[in-house]
């Protein structure tokens, strides 16, 4: 049967940096795949349309202003007067904490309306990919009768581990473990021990009348009920761990498409801020550099950012740090910044952090182990100092170190995930990460990776080209892009 050689994609990210950015990216590699189905010698076009909000925009547009032509960006209003979440507040990253997550996820439902009105009025859209916290996202496509595949921005490995302690009751049984810092086997990945700190406690005390057990059940309840997940990873760096979830037939199918962010545009030679200058001439001097960030989500006391501070200035090694905080505040006025201006730059502005990384000066990525950041890390050949903090990060933190062994590890003082590190701690993993052998293994490692990072990516031939191939084929053979989406009879 002949397919049209022109498709339409609506993508809608989830109002966080980290969500975002690679749904954005993947927006690029939509526009760059032109091998959905052959079609006489007509070469396939997709078009793409990206939904966020007002305050997100900016961010979206500036981001894709490289592929502005070819990308449609649609804002849909976001509600007001949500319970304390102050008026303006659009995305994650500028919550006054963390814990107001729930409400502000589920204010996005509000948006659904507005979405829909939109959906009706585009061209017929062939497929969907929404950020699995949007749930109601599901509800809409259903409606439209549009395939819609999930996103999380996590990979294999963590969502194995997840699907694996809660299918074995790991954490659950009245039997379990009581102490959150006891090592325990997972049955179906016998070298790989897992600690109760290490998941969510909405994954090991679920209480059902949480509100935050609920959404994750809505979040739940909708994937299951999509067409796929898509996976910013690829297949190579953690086989083991995709087919475990392949096998799975109760669960949606995961397409790995990354590593996305190789398909970001070169910058400028000419566009370049002071801490890539800064960076040149590191490199000139042949001062290797740690590379320090913690993402926009990590929620750290004032007490141990100067434990930070002080161990980075105890290490002795080229650092530069991006940051939003005063640290000469943070560090009682005591001239920190002054002490180490010559081996040490403070950044606090918002940074292109693949633009970073990909410096060939920076030998070292302290970092909380959010995925985009290890995956970044990863394709730049940059080994990891593994400090993570929340969310799925332990168990990235695990990938990183156990199983890829591409980092070390930095341990709190309780050595639980949210204890204390100490400075004398810190300059020690970085003295090893950036000096030690521990570093050159990690660093030969960690190349060997970037490799099959790119190979992966490779038009044609690559792993992920192939599997975002067999997708497209999958969704738009059957889609025909005349028309206007209209609502499903059963929806009328």
């Amino acid at each position: 049967m002949a397919v049209s050689s022109s498709h339409h994609a609506v993508l809608f990210p989830y109002m966080s940096k980290g969500h975002t950015i690679p749904l954005l990216q993947f927006a690029r590699l939509l526009l760059r795949h032109r091998r959905i189905v052959s079609v006489d010698d007509e070469e396939p076009t997709i078009s793409v349309t990206v939904f966020t909000t007002p305050k997100n925009q900016p961010f979206v547009s500036n981001f894709l202003s490289d592929v502005a032509s070819s990308i449609k960006v649609i804002s849909l209003p976001f509600p007001e007067n949500i319970a304390g979440i102050p008026p303006g507040v659009e995305s994650t990253d500028m919550l006054p904490s963390i814990s107001l997550y729930v409400p502000f996820t589920r204010a996005t439902k509000s948006l659904q309306p507005f979405f829909e009105a939109e959906l009706k009025n585009l061209e017929k859209v062939s497929f969907m990919v929404s950020d699995g916290f949007l749930w109601w996202t599901s509800e809409s496509a259903a409606k439209f009768e549009i395939p819609r595949l999930a996103f999380y921005g996590m990979n294999s490995y963590a969502s194995a581990m997840c699907s694996a302690i809660s299918v074995h009751e790991l954490f659950t049984k009245p039997e379990s473990v009581k102490s959150d810092t006891e090592p325990v086997t997972v049955p179906d990945f016998p070298w790989i021990c897992v600690k109760k700190c290490e998941f969510d406690p909405v994954l090991t005390e679920p209480d059902q009348s949480d509100p935050a057990f609920e959404l994750l059940i809505d979040h739940l309840m909708s994937t299951k009920k999509s067409r796929g997940v898509i996976v910013n990873s690829f297949y190579e760096l953690e086989s083991t761990f995709v087919d475990y979830r392949l096998r799975d037939n109760d669960e949606p199918k995961p397409w790995c498409v990354g590593p996305l962010c190789l398909v970001n545009p070169p910058k400028p030679e000419s566009d370049k801020p002071d801490w890539i200058h800064w960076l040149d001439r590191k490199l000139e001097e042949r001062c290797p550099v740690m590379y320090v960030a913690f993402g926009t989500q990590a929620e750290i006391s004032n007490e141990q950012l100067k434990e930070i501070a002080l161990g980075l200035e105890d290490s002795k090694v080229n650092f530069l740090w991006v940051t939003r905080k005063d640290l000469e505040e943070v560090t009682g006025g005591l001239g920190f910044e002054k002490r180490v201006k010559e081996h040490g730059m403070i950044v606090r502005d918002w940074v292109d952090q693949w633009e970073i990384l990909s410096h060939k000066s920076v030998k070292g990525f302290l970092s909380h182990c959010g995925w985009n950041s290890a995956q970044e890390s990863i394709c730049a050949g940059v080994p990891l100092l593994a400090w993570p903090m929340m969310a799925e990060q332990p168990l990235n933190a695990k990938l990183v170190v156990e199983e890829l062994k591409i980092g070390v590890r930095i341990e709190t003082e309780d050595v639980s995930v949210k204890g204390f590190v100490t400075r004398e701690e810190l300059s020690r993993k970085v003295k090893q990460l950036m000096e030690g052998e521990m570093g050159k293994t990690t660093m030969k490692n960690v190349k060997e990776y970037a490799k099959m990072a790119k190979k992966a990516m490779a038009q044609g031939t690559g792993s992920s080209w192939k599997s975002l191939d067999s997708l497209l084929e999958e969704l738009c053979k059957s889609r025909e892009p005349d028309g206007v989406n209209k609502l499903s009879s059963s929806d009328a």
